[in-house]
């Protein structure tokens, strides 16, 4: 400091450099909306300027460390051509935004500019220093306020709010996802001031959060900083239910009150069709499709019977084993199916033999497969597919004689409990 001092006397002592009173100020002003005193974390603007009635050929200012406050510098120097007094003189000017960070009676150390002037040929550096700057901040009189843990202390010019969906909520189904992005835009803070992302948390809604935004956009008026959050939303219930309103508190520091702003409540999965909206009632079925549709049905009907019948049928496989073995001409394969039915219905077996056509017809099949030889030639050999076509029409025909109470027997499992006899 002291060789800025005697750098300034050398140049008021040379002729060349002849500054008076005024040729050469730099001042630091403080400015805050209504001329209020900040509390902490709200913004306030030091605006730096100089004027010099001299010839410049380089300059550097050099800021103070500012230990109690956030700083940002809005924007680059700005330098014009100013009139003081008649005379022709450079304007210098910068604006820095400054956060303190607590409640206090602060000062802000001079800012220096450093300036390289040129005179008859001539170099020199002086230093041009601002005066100190008291500055005062106030402490939060009330419910939260800075140093409270919740809500987030939010100091600002204006809030605004925006909520995206996609799709929009209210059509979601069950399980169906959508993505909900909210962002904040706030004029008068930096990105890392704006709070953190809040808990969207409802019962019967599934909420998966998204990383988190941030960004700050400079401005000549101050900062303008915005985060955006994000969730991916599903609902977890059929029914309809609402997603609870945000709230965020937030002081204007322009009108000096306690604001809120809201992240809005919004109903998750699908609401009830309006009257209105509800679709029209099917067109009557005409005569001939109601016909139509009953005869198919009694189709149906008769083809369920018909497999119930099937069903009941225990020796439906070995009838299929004697078939196959008939198409085959296989006679020891034929015989050995003639053994599985009588196994699975001892009662057709036992009919087969007592029918004089059948007896005769079976009595060939063994004497042909164990007699003495004789019958084994092939002219000699029974029919084997005219035989299986008689023995399955005859076991179609002791079906068909059976009395239909046995029929009705057979259906009562189908016709549940509440209708079963007394």
């Amino acid at each position: 400091m002291m060789g800025g001092c005697l750098v300034a006397l050398a140049l008021a002592a040379s002729p060349a450099f002849a500054l008076e009173d005024g040729d050469l100020s730099l001042t630091v002003t403080a400015e805050v909306p209504g001329n209020a005193t900040p509390y902490p974390r709200e913004m306030v603007l030091l605006r730096i300027r100089g004027t010099y009635r001299a010839q410049i050929a380089l300059e550097e200012l050099r800021q103070p460390s500012l230990p109690h406050f956030g700083w940002t510098q809005l924007g680059r120097d700005h330098w014009s051509r100013v009139t003081i007094q008649g005379q022709e003189a450079r304007g210098f000017e910068r604006t820095v935004a400054v956060f303190p960070q607590g409640p206090g009676r602060f000062v802000i150390d001079p800012f220096v500019h450093r300036l390289t002037l040129v005179d008859g040929g001539e170099r020199r550096v002086v230093e041009v220093r601002s005066p100190p700057l008291p500055l005062a901040v106030a402490a939060w009189q009330g419910p939260g306020g800075p140093d409270a843990p919740e809500p987030w202390w939010l100091a600002a010019q204006d809030v605004t709010v925006t909520d995206q969906w996609e799709p929009e909520p209210e059509g979601l189904r069950l399980g169906e996802p959508a993505r909900r992005t909210v962002t904040l835009d706030v004029r008068g803070v930096t990105a890392d001031a704006l709070p953190p992302r809040p808990v969207l948390r409802t019962r019967g809604v599934l909420t998966f959060a998204g990383p988190v935004e941030r960004q700050t956009r400079i401005t000549p008026a101050g900062p303008v900083a915005s985060v955006t959050y994000r969730w991916d939303v599903r609902p977890g219930v059929p029914e309809p239910v609402t997603l609870s309103a945000i709230s965020i508190p937030w002081f204007d520091t322009r009108a000096r009150v306690m604001r809120e702003a809201e992240i809005p409540a919004r109903i998750i999965g699908g609401r009830a069709a309006k009257p209105a909206d509800a679709a029209p009632p099917p067109p009557p079925i005409s005569p001939w499709r109601a016909l139509l549709a009953g005869l198919a049905a009694f189709g149906l009907g008769l083809g369920a019977w018909g497999a119930l019948r099937r069903r009941e049928r225990p020796a439906a496989p070995a009838l299929r084993a004697i078939a196959r073995a008939a198409r085959r001409r296989d006679a020891a394969g034929f015989h050995a199916a003639l053994a599985e039915a009588a196994r699975r219905d001892p009662g057709l077996a036992a009919a087969w033999r007592a029918d004089p056509g059948l007896a005769s017809r079976l009595t060939a099949l063994d004497a042909a497969l164990f007699g003495d030889g004789s019958a084994k030639r092939l002219d000699l050999r029974p029919d084997l597919p005219g035989l299986a076509r008689r023995l399955s029409g005859f076991a179609r025909e002791r079906d068909r004689r059976r009395p239909r109470a046995a029929a009705r027997d057979a259906l009562a499992p189908l016709d549940g409990p509440w209708h079963a006899k007394p």
